[in-house]
């Protein structure tokens, strides 16, 4: 292997080490949100005395949300955005820490 072919290849490893900040959020987001939208929509099929006993205690931090169906979309929306969130801050975080590992590789190969 020619030293051309090295550098090409790690040029791409480099690449591939990246992750797309906004996928990984949409990706978090669908997730998060959809989880709190079935498991809503499950609560108020299922019934009974006390429906979502416990997930009603989400209205503390998503205001307005209720164990009901149009508080499932809200559930969602809440969730979908929470989840962005979260997904994009974790992206972001791994392709920085990827960047300085890339340097420090860089660094130590001269």
């Amino acid at each position: 292997m020619t030293n051309e072919e090295t550098n090409i290849e790690k040029m791409v490893l480099t690449r591939l080490m990246h992750l797309n900040a906004i996928i990984i959020g949409l990706i978090t987001g669908v997730i998060v949100g959809g989880g709190i939208f079935f498991v809503t929509i499950f609560l108020v099929l299922k019934g009974g005395m006390n429906v979502g006993v416990h997930l009603i205690l989400l209205d503390n931090f998503f205001p307005g949300y209720t164990v009901t169906v149009p508080g499932s979309f809200l559930g969602f929306l809440y969730g979908f955005l929470a989840g962005f969130g979260l997904g994009y801050v974790v992206g972001i975080l791994y392709n920085w820490f990827a960047g300085l590992r890339d340097l420090r590789a860089r660094k130590h190969a001269k």
